[in-house]
């Protein structure tokens, strides 16, 4: 359990946190939501101990590890599957200490710890957590440097991940994440076996990977069983039944007031006039249901319809270095009212396709016809810092109405959903999604025929994408979207390309059927589903003739399997038996080189079972993707 009670805190003077409490069940699975600023970070800070609290207490068992992503990205010259392996403080000490000890009842505890902690396991359950993170055999053997900020990030959340903490804080880790590594995270935070904290606006992470919802609102903390989506319904009618009441409440208030008013001055009413006062008291008032205003976002439409296909690409490639092409064979076409999300990992080509559209990249071969007079804009977090950091949003925009009205330039930044308040503050000093509502204003200015969106959310609270959400869908021109966020996509995109393998092609499935197979592929699961190249499934008379094949061809596997089982079984048992001997006082007493000697014995047979186990996991993966293949 972890009690937060009656938590106070300010940031620069501002109350954010006001008598704040709940309590969390040990393993729940919780969303921390609340509009940007409202103080979530801040709680983390809290909970780990880096801020005090103004008043009140954090609860958490004793011993009770905690862990966040570190926030300086790793950048040594390690390998990347060393710095995740060296995140298990416990293990890493452990092995040290096996190297140079030399009391017996010492090394045999050290080997029976490891062993607990499946120490034996340790770098395949890294290497499989940083494969569904995006990194393949030969990316986790590079070292850190090599690789950008935002991939070191994934780095540092893997680390976190791999240490496995008592309680799991994570402050929005699907910022650094395409939509594959966040349907990995998704399905590993659902069978996370230990608490966890999440901190996302990411509608689906917090419908699919979480069983509770904390919100933060109006500087108080309230605890909602379910996903977000059973939040919203609960949280909409605990407003209305609010609203009744506070209705109620008022008429019952004015009733009485009424009578207050009316009698107080006459003596023969005085008596019943106290008694109204003091039930007006006992009554108290209900509050008002106080909702924050979302400001909007407009996409100005097309001034003139572009001819379809708006672009045409035909054997087309693109790349950056002459006779390497990152992606050839595009055959492809946008119609003017298409709305397509590309899928596929980060490194595989999205971004690198969205600049050959946008014409921000040429073609190295092939033909890309463009419909006359088109027009694009083109949104991506990178160009964030492309603002001009003393400069006010009035400012960015005057500089596309040169000669225009203040009044007028002011109505133009009040569609991009900036608030008046805000209009006037420089770039530096807004907050991320300020900045991305700018820019994505700035990149639909000249109203495009087309609009590319490269992860549009990164700084979005939940509220603000569903605000893009209808922006987009009132928007009439034809849309490419690169997102994380899968909400986002089901609810705008009705085409899905996949870009993969050097290519980009069409997705016949849903974002559902994706997912199911980048799950599968993260287990390391094949199989013969449906995916992206349509392949149909085999009849169950078929599947269960080439499984039977398949259990004929790799029996010898199986056997070896099963030979390791009988071992260990053995190894099991002699360990109990030496531990049921060296529970006996009077051995240490009367022969304390017996003693001595079985404790060595024990050592080396915990050593032969973590072998032994060892070999077992390296024989049962073969087995187990031998059958899937």
């Amino acid at each position: 359990m972890i009690t937060l009670n009656n938590l106070s805190a300010r940031i620069v003077g501002r109350l954010l946190i006001d008598q704040a409490s709940v309590a969390l069940p040990a393993g729940i699975k919780a969303g921390l939501v609340g509009k940007n600023g409202a103080g979530k970070s801040t709680l983390f800070k809290i909970i780990t101990g880096d801020m005090e609290a103004e008043t009140g207490s954090v609860s958490i068992p004793k011993n009770a590890r905690i862990g966040q992503v570190a926030q300086e990205a790793p950048g040594t010259e390690e390998p990347l599957i060393e710095i995740v392996l060296k995140a298990d403080k416990e293990r890493e000490a452990l092995l040290a200490e096996a190297e140079t000890a030399t009391d017996p009842h010492r090394i045999a505890d050290i080997h029976m710890r490891l062993a607990d902690i499946q120490a034996h396991s340790a770098e395949s359950r890294a290497a499989s957590i940083l494969a569904g993170l995006g990194f393949d055999a030969a990316a986790q053997l590079r070292p850190a440097s090599s690789f950008s900020g935002g991939w070191r990030m994934r780095v540092a959340l893997a680390a976190v991940l791999f240490s496995e903490p008592d309680l799991l804080l994570l402050d929005e880790p699907t910022n650094y994440l395409d939509l594959e590594g966040t349907l990995w995270l998704e399905d590993y935070i659902s069978k996370y076996p230990h608490t966890v904290i999440i901190i996302s606006h990411d509608r689906d992470l917090l419908n699919t990977a979480v069983n509770a919802i904390v919100h933060l609102d109006q500087q108080k903390l309230t605890f909602y069983r379910g996903s977000y989506d059973q939040f919203e319904r609960q949280r909409a009618e605990a407003m209305e039944l609010q609203t009744k009441a506070k209705v109620k409440n008022d008429a019952a208030r004015k009733h009485l007031q009424a009578f207050i008013d009316r009698f107080k001055a006459k003596a023969s009413k005085a008596r019943q006039a106290q008694s109204r006062v003091k039930a007006l008291e006992r009554m108290g008032t209900v509050s008002s249901v106080i909702e924050d205003h979302v400001q909007g976002f407009k996409f100005p439409d097309p001034e003139k319809e572009a001819a379809s296909p708006i672009i045409a690409l035909e054997s087309g490639s693109v790349g950056y270095t002459p006779g390497k092409p990152i992606l050839q064979h595009l055959s492809l076409r946008i119609d003017t009212d298409d709305r397509i999300a590309l899928l596929g990992s980060n490194g595989n080509g999205k971004s690198t396709f969205a600049k050959l559209i946008s014409g921000r990249l040429p073609a190295t071969g092939g033909s890309v016809q463009t419909a006359p007079g088109l027009k694009i804009g083109f949104f991506a977090q990178h160009q964030l810092d492309d603002l001009i950091p003393e400069h006010d949003a009035v400012e960015h925009v005057r500089q596309r109405m040169p000669g225009a009205t203040e009044g007028k330039v002011r109505a133009r930044v009040a569609q991009m959903g900036l608030a008046t308040a805000k209009m006037s503050t420089p770039a530096k000093d807004l907050s991320g999604g300020e900045k991305a509502r700018l820019l994505m204003g700035l990149a639909a200015f000249d109203a495009p025929n087309l609009l590319i969106l490269d992860e549009p959310t990164n700084h979005l609270d939940i509220d603000s994408r569903n605000a893009l959400i209808q922006a987009l869908n009132e928007y009439t021109g034809a849309v490419i979207l690169i997102s994380h966020d899968r909400h986002l996509i089901e609810a705008t995109a009705d085409r899905l390309w996949l870009v993969k393998d050097g290519t980009v092609s069409n997705y016949d499935g849903d974002l559902e059927d994706y997912r199911a197979t980048i799950v599968q592929s993260s287990r390391g699961k094949g199989g013969k589903n449906k995916g992206n190249g349509g392949e149909e499934q085999l009849s169950k008379a078929e599947q269960r003739k080439a499984n039977a094949d398949k259990r004929a061809t790799f029996a010898p596997l199986k056997k070896k399997i099963n030979d390791v089982e009988s071992l260990t079984a053995k190894l099991n048992k002699q360990i109990q038996a030496l531990d049921k001997e060296l529970e006996d006082q009077d051995l240490y007493d009367k022969f304390p080189e017996k003693a001595a000697a079985k404790v060595k014995e024990r050592a080396e047979v915990v050593a032969k079972l973590a072998k032994a186990e060892e070999h077992w996991m390296t024989l049962s993966d073969e087995y187990e993707q031998a059958m899937a293949g």
